[in-house]
């Protein structure tokens, strides 16, 4: 099998694998294989309480698991992720682990400003509780809604938002307050990045805004694609098959095998 043939996904936060349904059936149709992974200690049933070492997990830890995965694999894989999931893949390709980067409405590293008021209107009910930076944590259906799902059809939104599990609160500190991070969890040396990138952002994103977005495009010197009637959740919003079909367009042009 061609290496560029395998595609390995990572979710974002209060995700799991089942995000990437569409994404997968999209791109196997295509011949690509599609590996589409779990964080530790996101195999929770949604209505369980989770793991209590979850609230500590830190990107690093995430990024170490997802090596030991990619490594495991018999080709070098194109490494897409969405938003807490597109910062992990930078972190990867950093380590030389992906052939090309496919960074959907990502998550930003260190350096580059995220915290915007609907950022913030977004976490309100994580950051208004003290300690959450070691404590498990899950937005309220409201925020959800809010930050992620308003672009969804009113009667998909709560199905959805009922498979989110709990994110490490370590892992959304490290994210949102780099500054104060003294691992520097999300520092990224953008030269270690040499593999192809693209980068999607959706104008009516809340929670990885699109001007937060392009500037992650602009530190790799990346393809940017913005749609302006989409939000977030590009993976299952109306319309989500033309995101997927620019996404399988870029890579037949600048992934060869």
């Amino acid at each position: 099998m061609p290496e560029t043939k395998t595609i390995f996904m990572i979710h974002g936060m209060w995700g799991g694998a089942w995000v990437w349904e569409n994404y997968c059936k999209f791109f196997e149709q295509k011949g690509y294989r599609c590996v589409s992974t779990t964080l530790p200690f996101h195999d929770v049933p949604p209505e369980e309480r989770p793991d209590p070492r979850l609230g500590a997990t830190s990107l690093l830890d995430y990024a170490d698991a997802l090596e030991g995965e990619i490594r495991r694999l018999d080709a070098q894989p194109i490494v897409m992720g969405h938003s807490m999931g597109g910062l992990l893949s930078q972190m990867l390709g950093s380590r030389g682990l992906a052939k090309a980067l496919v960074l959907l409405t990502p998550a930003a590293p260190s350096g580059i400003l995220s915290i915007k008021p609907s950022v913030l209107w977004s976490f309100r009910s994580v950051l208004l509780r003290w300690g959450f930076w070691r404590e498990p944590a899950r937005q309220t259906f409201d925020e959800a809604v809010y930050s992620m799902l308003h672009v969804l059809p009113v009667e998909e939104r709560k199905s959805l938002y009922d498979k989110f599990v709990y994110e490490s609160g370590r892992a959304a500190f490290e994210i949102g307050f780099w500054l104060l991070d003294s691992r520097r969890a999300t520092r990224i040396d953008a030269s270690t990045v040499t593999c192809p990138v693209l980068v999607v952002g959706g104008g009516q994103d809340r929670i990885t805004p699109a001007s937060v977005v392009r500037n992650v495009a602009l530190k790799y010197g990346a393809a940017y694609k913005e749609f302006p009637d989409h939000a977030h959740w590009v993976l299952g919003e109306p319309g989500w098959q033309d995101v997927a079909r620019f996404v399988g367009e870029w890579l037949a042009d600048n992934v060869k095998g």
